[in-house]
């Protein structure tokens, strides 16, 4: 990793030396590792998610053990009952297990809880650490700062140095004028080329616009589409509280028709 990033920083030197006429290049780098072990809330923050995540655990494991535990009751059982309610056993303990499965998911997946409050965690001392070194580096002038812990690399850089917008204005350009075809198209493009900076600025803020408008309307939509998802949620909650209420009073009869069968049988025997 440290190699990586010094032969970047290498590179950056010679091209951007040579960019700035022979202008010396200040650079600087932090240790996110260290910064975050020595931060008070951080480390408070984190004992707070791992209790959390014992409890998910504890919650997981219970979950899987209940359905365990119907397996084997089903398996002890199995010879005393019907074809039928063997089925419906069956169909209630896979439901039960894919409810477990689902918690795991929701929990330690990849899209979690737990990946989620990480991010949480660390954001707002990200926050932190990144307004620190820009003052820093203003107050100091460095030209660029690194993270030496991640693999971003590269944290602040001063704005004289970013020609993203030159980039992307050259690609454009370049598969635009691969796709024209006509004289008019040709001369329009040319056009183009010519506008200075501020007039690019101006066409482009009018594009910003359109597609602001653009996200709002889209940004309705998604809110309307939660809204009716969180009432089919709602709905099915409603639904499955039914069932196990159906399931739990059919095991009642079960259990009761069992013991009257025991029952009899003992009598006879």
């Amino acid at each position: 990793m440290k190699k990586r990033i010094f032969s970047i920083v290498a590179i950056l030197a010679i091209s951007l030396t040579s960019a700035v006429a022979q202008k010396s290049i200040r650079l600087g780098y932090i240790d996110m590792e260290y910064i975050l072990e020595n931060v008070p809330e951080y480390q408070e923050a984190t004992k707070q998610l791992e209790n959390r995540v014992q409890e998910w655990k504890t919650e997981a494991e219970t979950k899987m053990r209940k359905v365990e535990e119907m397996r084997t009751r089903l398996d002890n059982e199995r010879a005393l009952l019907t074809k039928e309610l063997i089925e419906e056993k069956e169909e209630e303990i896979s439901f039960m297990e894919q409810q477990a499965l689902e918690y795991q998911q929701n929990r330690f997946g990849p899209n979690g809880d737990y990946m989620i409050q990480k991010k949480q965690l660390v954001r707002p001392i990200q926050d932190q650490v990144f307004s620190a070194v820009q003052q820093i580096a203003e107050n100091r002038n460095l030209d660029f700062v690194f993270d030496r812990t991640s693999d971003i690399g590269m944290i602040y850089a001063d704005k004289q140095y970013d020609v993203s917008e030159l980039v992307l204005r050259t690609i454009k350009r370049t598969a635009n004028r691969e796709q024209l075809e006509s004289k008019e198209e040709i001369t329009e493009m040319e056009k183009a080329e010519e506008r200075t900076p501020e007039q690019e600025d101006a066409i482009t803020e009018r594009e910003q616009l359109v597609e602001q408008r653009k996200n709002e309307r889209e940004a309705f939509i998604e809110a309307k589409k939660r809204e009716r998802d969180s009432i089919k949620a709602a709905r099915q909650k409603e639904f499955e509280e039914r069932r196990q209420k159906i399931l739990a009073e059919r095991e009642r009869k079960r259990d009761s028709i069992l013991k009257a069968r025991e029952k009899k049988n003992d009598t006879i025997n």
